[in-house]
């Protein structure tokens, strides 16, 4: 017999050594030595003082689990197989790779820039030397921009696709299996390029390409039909199906799309600046706690958001024991992200808190540029903040407090962010339909979790890369409607929001592309 049911135990309880079983042997009326426990979800409940675990337990009474796998990932040998090209090598080109493998299709990907082991180079010299490669950051590179982040897993897009096979395939890959049974899963940017390495290997492994180094410059086009996409060093290749996977700061791909005068759409996305705390701060708001948390729990999250003047501001990307990194693609520019090791285990917790950017009513004043309009106006900030710093990659910060009463604070609080700091008067720097409502945000936060609002908070500019101004169309087949064989993919083409969604979106392209082959 198999029974399946939720269980929760206090933190005191948690130290006992198998406290689970016991538990689960008094729920079910059995004997310890007669069952076996599964533990299928793991959530922490910190609503009220007293914290407790939540399990979701599957037990066998008196039999054995399968040890048949629910997923089995059957990757054949492509070496001789008929071609699909993939640009880009994020989240959803490596698996829109994968699954051509699975399908008997040989995945030739294009990227262009580098391994993870050479990636790591240019992000030391952006954090130390200010210097950005515009091929190889911390958005463009093996594993693109999830790489190096604090790989989170949570997901909205359930209906997108199989969201547990994308957690087994990172489970095939070398992810723990903690991920399938955390609420909130995450890997750690420690951890992920190992996991990014071990897919490469299987995709070169049974006969696929891939070429790092490699950007594509150009699209032949004839009778509406994709025939050849031309590379930075000459090159040309013949193509027949080509997942265009190049992730949300592939600028030059949309302006060369925009220049063949090939179907893009303005989208809808968000900017503003990322928080940073001390980590001990959102700790004692989300554990009621004063001093170190529990050892038992993590460091605290938290998910905020707030209608101002008609417009969403929310947290994004939130990073417990994170750091702040420098996320610009090009030179002169300054953008911010954050990331987090496995462990969560920095003394700082940073956050995206950004406001919702409607592309047909709050970019009047950037219609002249059309569909690139969104992507203009990121650019424009990107450029204000990298002169208000210093026109290097210190990036211009505030107090919140100071922020909000729109004074230039006299001293920044330490900052995890590399690069440095640079006091500036961000509630002036800030165009106001961004800055005036951050400000209403951060009252609205500070009632909903007291002590958020503090002078113990930094906030650094600019969170400009939530997700794409732009939107690459595409059929329900989900083919380009004008460009027959191009399939818009991932968060490049509007239709991702992290790495599961964006996985899950390479494999239905994959599966699109391959069809009719």
């Amino acid at each position: 017999m198999v029974r399946t049911f939720q269980l929760r135990v206090s933190l005191k309880e948690e130290t006992i050594e198998g406290i689970l079983t016991k538990k689960a042997a008094k729920h079910v009326g059995a004997d310890e030595k007669d069952i076996v426990v599964k533990v299928l979800r793991k959530s922490i409940d910190a609503r009220k003082p007293r914290i407790y675990i939540n399990y979701k337990l599957q037990v066998y009474i008196n039999e054995k689990p399968s040890e048949i796998p629910e997923y089995v990932f059957d990757y054949k040998d492509v070496s001789k197989a008929k071609e699909v090209h993939i640009i880009g090598f994020g989240p959803a080109g490596m698996w829109a790779a994968l699954r051509c493998l699975e399908l008997g299709f040989k995945p030739i990907v294009l990227e262009r820039g580098k391994n993870v082991k050479d990636r790591r180079r240019d992000l030391k010299a952006i954090n130390q030397e200010h210097i950005v490669g515009e091929d190889s950051n911390y958005c463009f590179g093996e594993g693109g921009a999830g790489t190096y982040s604090d790989g989170k897993l949570y997901t909205r897009s359930i209906k997108r696709g199989d969201v547990r096979r994308i957690f087994e395939s990172l489970v095939h890959h070398g992810a723990t299996e903690q991920i399938l049974i955390d609420a909130h899963p995450h890997i750690g940017t420690n951890k992920l390029p190992k996991i990014v390495q071990n897919i490469r290997e299987a995709i070169l492994s049974h006969g696929g390409e891939i070429h790092f180094d490699t950007r594509v410059v150009d699209f032949t086009l004839q009778n509406n039909k994709i025939k050849a996409i031309q590379l930075q060093n000459g090159i040309e290749m013949a193509v027949n199906r080509v997942i265009l996977a190049t992730g949300h700061s592939a600028r030059d791909i949309y302006y060369l799309l925009h220049k063949k005068e090939i179907a893009l759409e303005a989208k809808s996305f968000a900017m503003g600046v990322r928080v940073e705390h001390p980590q001990h701060i959102i700790d004692s708001i989300q554990y009621h706690c004063s001093g170190s948390r529990n050892e038992l729990l993590p460091a605290a999250s938290y998910s905020l958001v707030a209608q101002v003047k008609n417009r969403g501001v929310y947290s994004f990307c939130m990073c417990p024991g994170g750091f702040i990194v420098p996320a610009a693609t090009a030179p002169g520019e300054v953008v911010v992200n954050g990331m987090s090791p496995s462990k969560r285990n920095n003394l700082y917790a940073n956050s995206g808190i950004v406001v919702e950017i409607n592309a047909d009513e709050d970019l009047r004043k950037y219609e002249k540029h059309g569909v690139l309009k969104g992507l203009e106006f990121q650019k424009d900030l990107e450029r204000l903040a990298f002169t208000a710093g210093g026109r290097t990659q210190a990036a211009p910060a505030q107090r919140m407090t100071d922020f909000v009463e729109g004074k230039l604070s006299a001293d920044l609080n330490a900052t995890s962010y590399q690069p440095g700091l640079k006091s500036v008067p961000m509630h002036s720097l800030l165009p106001k339909l961004i800055g005036s409502r951050l400000r209403g945000g951060f009252a609205a936060f500070g009632e909903k979790m007291k002590g958020y609002y503090t002078a113990e908070a930094n906030i650094v500019g600019v969170e400009s890369r939530t997700s794409s101004p732009v939107n690459i169309p595409r059929k329900e087949n989900l083919e380009h409607p004008e460009i027959q064989g191009l399939f818009p993919c991932g968060e490049g083409g509007g239709y991702a929001g992290g790495i599961v969604s964006a996985a899950m979106d390479g494999e239905r392209c994959a599966e699109a592309a391959i069809a009719g082959l």
